[in-house]
């Protein structure tokens, strides 16, 4: 009982503290309403040499929360990405935040016309325990980068690491213009209803959409990064353990607790049992043992541990035949296994599975296939694997999706010069590279004239003149 009360003491202290740190931020932005290049690339400067200096920390915090996260997979998915991120918008910066010229029309001469980004504000970013690091990191560099303050929800899931970034970012940064907040579901549902500039969050289709319907209550725009489930399709004639190896780098990564791992994957009927065994070769080779194995990921808690295992349960009731591909289970190490049999009564099928299993549907033709992914919500990422271009081709027009990779799993989340974003159900805008630049700026356009006043012919009181003015300048 005592703990019942400190518990909801400390949530609701958190919370109060919400709107005061709001205002605060508010009030630092008014008063340097449009930071100056030098001043933002100070900012990134900052977090760059941060992340660089305590990346050991970092990855040791990290481990904790996951009872084992590979140190090198959060070197290559959470710290890489961050730095090369920050790189790349110091780089550009200049010429992001430079006024575009845009043409006036003859009608309206002499005028100039400009299109300027300003910063929006304050920007309220929601952080998942999945890769709380570079999801965290991600948007703070593009928010920083277009002259914004910023407040960020960390996870209640990753508790070390969530406390480690709230104390390592106020290392550096005043707390007007970088502020972590902590705590439990209730504060961060509170977050998601402050009157902030733009919100970002990051997390389930489910959550999402409470998200927003707090957000609207004070028309709040969002960026909703989601997920879904990202389907794989392997062609009729591609090698085989070539599809596996990508498909199974893409699935084991984190357990497969990425919202762009294949969910699904779609193989040509007669080469079913050939993929199980490519696939099972290429997953015991990456992975030769499960306990003890400091390469192999855990689920991040018993909660989304018990979930997996009711989807196998659910799925087996349902006819489903469960190919383990590594030893039994070893704590939270959930050995990785594949789903045949599947169909859409199961709740594999149903939801994102977020965890080391990948069901395997066979198809007899591309436009089965295409059908259906394309009968289903749109997913955050599709994957295809095969070498002829014009099949290539019709999978990129032909089907919808947040993003895609030919012959690859992943990777295009890495891509600092393309837009990463959701369609539909898997979420809305866009982030990462200049798309960041843009989605936390307000575009405004701006039109300049001087003394000479043109507009004055068209003023009333109208008549003939005006009349014979309008049909020569714009109804011919």
């Amino acid at each position: 009982m005592v703990a019942d009360v400190a518990y909801l003491q400390q949530n609701q202290q958190q919370i109060d503290a919400l709107e005061p740190l709001l205002a605060a931020q508010r009030a630092a932005f008014r008063a340097n309403p449009m930071p100056a290049a030098e001043q933002r690339r100070a900012w990134l400067k900052s977090l760059r040499e941060l992340i660089l200096g305590e990346k050991q920390a970092l990855v040791e915090a990290l481990s904790r929360d996951f009872s084992n996260r590979s140190a090198d997979e959060t070197l290559l998915a959470e710290i890489m990405p961050s730095l090369h991120g920050i790189d790349y918008a110091s780089r550009r910066l200049g010429k992001w935040m430079k006024p575009s010229r845009r043409s006036v029309g003859l009608a309206f001469q002499p005028g100039r016309a400009r299109v300027i980004y300003q910063p929006l504000g304050v920007v309220g970013v929601i952080v998942p325990w999945n890769y709380p690091l570079y999801l965290a990191f991600g948007p703070l560099i593009g928010a920083l980068a277009a002259g914004n303050r910023v407040m960020i929800k960390m996870s209640e899931s990753t508790p070390a690491t969530s406390q480690l970034v709230k104390e390592l970012l106020a290392r550096v940064f005043p707390e007007d213009l970088v502020a972590v907040v902590l705590g439990e579901a209730e504060v961060g549902m509170a977050f998601s209803k402050l009157p902030f500039d733009h919100l970002l969050f990051t997390g389930a289709t489910s959550i999402g959409r409470h998200v927003m319907r707090a957000a609207a209550e004070n028309l709040v725009p969002v960026t909703l990064e989601l997920g879904g489930k990202s389907p794989a399709i392997i062609a009729a004639d591609v090698p085989l353990q070539d599809a596996a190896e990508r498909i199974a780098f893409g699935k084991t990564m984190n357990a497969g607790q990425t919202c762009v791992a294949p969910d699904y994957v779609l193989v040509p009927e007669d080469r079913v049992e050939e993929f199980v065994d490519s696939y099972r070769s290429v997953v015991q080779r990456f992975y030769p043992k499960l306990e003890g194995n400091p390469d192999y990921t855990a689920i991040i808690n018993e909660r989304q541990l018990s979930r997996l295992k009711g989807y196998i349960a659910d799925a087996e009731a349902k006819g489903a035949r469960i190919v383990p591909l590594l030893p039994a289970d070893q704590g939270r190490r959930m050995a990785h296994s594949l789903v045949l049999n599947v169909n859409d009564e199961m709740k594999l099928m149903q939801e994102e599975i977020f965890g080391p299993l990948l069901p395997v549907l066979p198809y007899r033709s591309l436009d089965q296939a295409f059908a259906y992914i394309n009968e289903r919500p749109r997913p955050l990422a599709l994957y295809y694997f095969g070498y002829d271009k014009r099949e290539q081709q019709r999978v990129l027009v032909e089907t919808h999706s947040g993003g895609a990779c030919i012959n690859d799993t992943l990777l295009h989340v890495a891509q600092d010069d393309m837009p990463f974003g959701g369609v539909g159900p898997s979420g809305m805008g866009h982030y990462h590279g200049h798309e960041g630049f843009l989605t936390f700026s307000k575009a405004k356009g701006v039109l300049i004239k001087q003394r000479f006043n043109s507009a004055r012919f068209i003023y009333p009181p109208y008549g003939t003149a005006m009349q014979k003015l309008i049909h020569k300048l714009f109804i011919r």
